[in-house]
């Protein structure tokens, strides 16, 4: 009778697991880098018209209103052109309060160079554009920009 018994030879060592964390946060960071959050989704349809004069603005002081007929997945509001603001339809006669508490919810030192961004459908009509500028006006949101391709119209 020995004390000591042989191993075994035949089995395979185990693998290491000990970088396995450093390459997880690895991945989560890199992750975290390379995702672009979006601000809202697009509920309503959005070709914008050709422009051959175009300025670019920063993002950081500039509220996005969107117009046109509702998206194909948004179809059980109708076929007539509404107004989204965020993530939501409003009304011609919301649109002040909604950019009124826009304005609010921005830096208090971007709050006086705030500009309104109307990123509108080529085939919306313009009632419905000029209703809206009519209601920035009672907001005192007096900056606006239309939002167009950067095409030259031939």
């Amino acid at each position: 009778m020995s004390k000591f018994r042989k191993k075994d030879k035949g089995g395979l060592p185990a693998i290491s697991t000990a970088s396995l964390p450093d390459i997880v946060f690895m991945l989560l960071f890199f992750f975290m880098v390379a995702t672009v959050m979006r601000d809202s989704s697009l509920m309503v349809e959005n070709q914008m018209p050709n422009a051959d004069q175009v300025e670019k603005l920063k993002k950081d002081r500039t509220i996005f209103i969107f117009a046109g007929k509702p998206s194909s997945q948004y179809k059980q509001f109708g076929q007539e052109p509404r107004i989204q603001f965020n993530d939501a339809f409003i009304t011609v006669e919301d649109v002040q309060s909604s950019v009124s508490q826009g304005i609010v919810e921005m830096n208090e030192e971007l709050q006086s160079k705030v500009v309104i961004g109307l990123k509108v459908d080529k085939n919306t009509n313009a009632g419905l554009v000029s209703d809206i500028k009519q209601e920035l006006r009672k907001a005192n949101a007096l900056k606006v920009m239309y939002i167009s391709n950067n095409q030259k119209v031939e």
